[in-house]
C-alpha cells in the first residue's frame, strides 16, 4: 500500500487512487448480513424460492451490504495519508444501486477523488466518485459520491491551506 502526504492530495483531484481486489459475495456473507441488519427477504436468504420467483435466477445480495464493502476496498486500495491520525466516514451525496450482485459474484470497488477541501485546523474532506464493478458484468453493482473526513494534528496542516 502506498502513502502520500497532505500535500499531495489536492493534486490528485481527478485522478484514480484506488481500484481494490475482488470481493467474493457468497450466500454466507449475505446470511450474515440479514441476521445483522434483520433483512430477511427471500431473494437474499432463500435460494430455491429466489430461483423460482424472482428474476435473479437465485439469490442476490443486499444493495446495502454491497455498500458497506466501500470500507474494506477503500482500505485495500487508496493511498495512506501518512499525517492522518483518524478517517470518518461523513456521507454519501449520492447513491444509486444499478445492478443487482448475484450470489457468488465477484465485485471490486474503483476510486476516483472528486473533491477536497481542508477544514478547521485539522481536517480533510474528500470526496470520491466510486463504483462497485461485478465482474464479467457490463452495468456496476452501484455508483456513489462518498465523502469521508481525514483527521490529522493541525501542525501538520499544510502550508497555505
Amino acid at each position: 500500500m502506498r502513502e502520500i502526504s497532505l500535500v499531495d492530495v489536492p493534486g490528485l483531484l481527478g485522478q484514480e487512487l484506488g481500484l481494490s481486489d475482488w470481493i467474493v459475495v457468497d450466500q454466507t456473507m449475505i446470511d450474515l448480513f440479514a441476521d445483522a441488519t434483520h433483512d430477511h427477504q427471500f431473494i437474499h436468504v432463500d435460494p430455491e424460492r429466489a430461483a423460482a420467483e424472482s428474476p435473479f435466477g437465485g439469490t442476490i445480495a443486499h444493495g446495502f451490504l454491497t455498500l458497506s464493502l466501500l470500507s474494506a476496498m477503500n482500505f485495500g486500495s487508496v493511498p495512506k495519508i501518512r499525517e492522518q491520525t483518524m478517517g470518518l466516514n461523513y456521507g454519501f451525496d449520492r447513491i444509486r444501486f444499478m445492478s443487482p450482485v448475484r450470489t457468488g459474484s465477484r465485485v471490486r470497488g474503483r476510486f476516483v477523488l472528486s473533491d477536497c477541501r481542508f477544514r478547521g485546523a485539522g481536517m480533510l474532506m474528500t470526496t470520491y466518485e466510486v463504483t462497485v464493478e461485478i465482474e464479467n458484468e457490463k452495468k456496476p453493482a452501484l455508483t456513489a459520491n462518498w465523502i469521508t473526513i481525514v483527521q490529522f494534528d493541525p501542525k501538520d496542516r499544510p502550508e497555505g491551506v
